[in-house]
């Protein structure tokens, strides 16, 4: 009865605290918030004026006096009062009309240290959390993508994300093997950001760079190349410029990064155990987060490790869907909010 009534006054969220997006979903209504995870402060008072969608379309068109940040790299905190700051914005954009402070289940990368999980709980219960509780991200997005974990067999799932790319076998409940590195979708934009600067001498920003791999950006050959006007500044003639690009130019500019995530595949299948690798032959692994949708990724990795490959029905939503299903039944997923992987 306490609970019930509890659940008048407050209602628990799970967070998907991401390095491009933040996700938020609501225990009775699903994923309800879903913005940049980017904060615009007072350059000299660090006086928060913006956050979420309000902030990113500040970014680099700012005054002086102005400054858009993104307060999370690489999967974790970067700076800790604009983090706290964010949260709690999100926090109270969702929890309207409670009393009660929510329990926060938030996914976090796995490779992360325990100062960096430490910095992830303060940042939420100072932001107004009752209670948080930390879930691993390549945990939450196998549950979030419906695999059966609970099953005595190998599900493998690979989340690319903003600033990292999650690899993990998991069997049993439990995370057999997890491998995490700080290569993600910033990563593929900064990509193309230097080769504009290397072969044409154009200074782009982070969104325009974002845009061109959203728009022409591939990870394998494409049925029809494209191409993208891209507008920027000269940087010898300090000049505004247009040039025309293919998206076999944008493939190249990103061959390494992606190179960097098909060896992360190839090296957790190598530590795979044999009777679970025998499993991955059929079942293959699911591709999730906002990199499973960059063209042709899919069928790079299908060659590269000879095992079927699936995308997410909802990439984006899947870590933040798995944290809304251990809010559901927190009681019997319990087990997933302790860290159990090993490297």
């Amino acid at each position: 009865m306490w609970r019930n009534l509890l659940g008048l006054f407050s209602n628990d969220i799970g967070i998907d605290l991401g390095t491009a997006n933040t996700l938020v979903y609501s225990k009775d209504k699903g994923i309800v918030l879903r913005e940049p995870s980017v904060v615009a402060i007072h350059s000299a008072t660090r006086r928060v004026l913006a956050v979420g969608d309000e902030a990113k379309k500040m970014l680099g068109r700012t005054p002086g006096n102005i400054t858009a940040i993104r307060p999370m790299k690489d999967g974790v905190i970067a700076d800790f009062d604009i983090t706290e700051a964010m949260l709690r914005y999100f926090i109270k954009k969702v929890q309207t009309a409670k009393i009660i402070p929510p329990r926060v289940v938030i996914a976090i990368p796995s490779g992360i240290t325990e100062v960096e999980k430490r910095a992830v709980k303060e940042s939420a219960t100072h932001a107004g959390a009752r209670e948080v509780m930390l879930l691993e991200e390549p945990m939450a997005a196998a549950i979030g993508v419906g695999l059966p974990v609970e099953e005595p067999a190998a599900n493998m799932i690979v989340d690319i994300g903003g600033g990292t790319t999650e690899v993990a076998i998991i069997s049993l409940a439990g995370v057999v093997y997890a491998k995490s590195i700080r290569v993600g979708g910033d990563e593929l934009d900064a990509a193309i950001i230097n080769y504009m600067k290397r072969a044409y001498n154009l200074l782009i920003g982070e969104r325009t760079g974002e845009e061109i791999k959203l728009r022409v950006g591939s990870a394998n050959t494409l049925d029809e190349e494209m191409t993208i006007e891209v507008k920027g500044r000269d940087s010898v003639a300090g000049l505004p410029k247009t040039i025309i690009i293919s998206s076999q130019e944008i493939r190249e500019a990103l061959a390494d990064t992606v190179s960097a995530i098909v060896e992360a595949v190839r090296s957790a299948l190598e530590r795979c155990p044999p009777e679970l690798s025998a499993d991955l032959v059929d079942r293959g692994f699911v591709l999730a987060g906002g990199g499973a949708l960059l063209r042709g990724i899919d069928r790079l990795l299908c060659d590269r490790t000879g095992l079927p490959v699936t995308i997410a029905d909802d990439p984006l939503s899947a870590v933040a869907n798995g944290t809304g299903a251990v809010l559901a039944e927190l009681n019997d997923l319990l087990p997933y909010v302790t860290s159990n992987a090993k490297d």
